[in-house]
């Protein structure tokens, strides 16, 4: 959303706006590390539109770790910009990062970056979202198929508890160019396509939804409405997505009565749980994935050789990744309270306004 090589306008009121806030700019240092020689980490976040955990939490928990670890760090957002992601990775790898960690905006940006990167001998560290046909040295993320699994078995116990008989069900997958998305739809259609041959499911729309982005899917969610009113069930891949869908369910006084599902346990997507107007969300332990990624990074700054649990197929690079993987979590409104007690989220954050009575009956103290 910001083009160019220099500081954009839309730039600066990012760093003004996140310095209002008490935080720090869309670059965070630990400044006092000393000399060119010490480790020095680059992190590039993707955005803060698709998901609020990339600033919420995903900074927090990476900054906190780096900052006990007394290494020099960077942390930026991209905002959704191919080039100025691009632009930062230059900036980070003239500036001597010795590791530089990125969660792709695409799998071809990222690409570029890394390969840019492993050409001056930088290690590099793919988050979260694997890039196709890169050469990122380790990938950190979550089992994203047993996320999208946890998706499709939380869609069937939201219609079984509700004894829906045939549910059409509307599924608003994430972005086409995220890899994630691709892995959460293989969990999930495993759980339902095997109801849609029973016949025990009807499948309804089925659609993408560009660049994770709410406003679309809203309008992508009313067009599902119009051409299939009937719709029972949502299959949506975030708790963004879900939210768009349920804006539009309100509309037509139908929220609560059609389960959606989520991902990200985020504030809204905890609200909507608690409300009833969203069946279910995956928790991911941001912090652990955070902290493996930082502990990983530090490593390959120092020179050493980092610890993984597994590997993970690039089936367009045709190679093995040495990974991280941390497992996932299903969230329902007997459990949003476990979300609290980790840290994740706050009860002040959670328990506002209309949802404070909706917390006290959820156990939240």
């Amino acid at each position: 959303m910001r083009k160019g090589l220099l500081l954009t306008a839309a730039s600066v009121a990012l760093v003004s706006s996140l310095t209002a806030c008490g935080g720090s700019s869309s670059s965070d240092s630990d400044s006092g590390s000393g000399s060119d020689a010490k480790p020095k980490i680059g992190v590039i976040l993707p955005d803060s539109k698709s998901s609020a955990r990339w600033e919420t939490a995903d900074r927090k928990y990476l900054s906190e770790a780096f900052k006990a670890a007394g290494v020099e760090y960077d942390i930026q957002n991209a905002q959704g910009d191919k080039q100025e992601f691009q632009t930062i990775a230059d900036q980070m790898i003239t500036s001597g990062v010795n590791v530089l960690v990125i969660v792709n905006l695409d799998s071809g940006t990222g690409k570029a970056v890394l390969d840019k990167a492993k050409a001056q001998g930088v290690a590099t560290i793919d988050y979260d979202r694997l890039t196709l046909g890169g050469s990122a040295q380790y990938y950190v993320s979550f089992d994203n198929t047993a996320v999208g699994k946890l998706q499709g078995e939380g869609l069937s116990k939201c219609l079984t508890d509700m004894k829906a008989e045939k549910p059409i069900v509307a599924t608003l997958n994430g972005s086409p160019t995220d890899n994630n998305a691709t892995l959460f739809a293989e969990g999930y259609n495993g759980v339902l396509d095997p109801k849609y041959k029973s016949g025990e499911y009807v499948k309804g729309p089925d659609q993408s939804v560009p660049d994770w982005d709410n406003a679309q899917a809203g309008t992508i969610f009313e067009q599902m409405l119009t051409s299939e009113r009937q719709i029972g069930g949502v299959l949506a891949a975030n708790d963004g997505l879900g939210n768009a869908a349920i804006a539009v369910l309100r509309k037509q006084n139908r929220n609560g009565e059609v389960p959606v599902t989520g991902q990200d346990a985020t504030v809204q997507g905890l609200q909507n749980i608690l409300a009833g107007d969203q069946c279910m969300t995956v928790y991911k332990a941001v912090k652990k994935e955070a902290d493996a990624t930082a502990k990983l990074a530090i490593s390959l700054a120092k020179g050493e050789k980092g610890e993984t649990n597994a590997t993970v197929e690039d089936p367009e690079g045709k190679r093995k990744v040495p990974s991280v993987l941390e497992t996932p979590v299903a969230i329902y409104k007997d459990n949003v309270k476990d979300v609290v007690d980790d840290g994740f989220v706050t009860k002040e954050e959670l328990c506002t306004g209309k949802y404070a009575a909706l917390c006290t009956k959820a156990g939240i103290q």
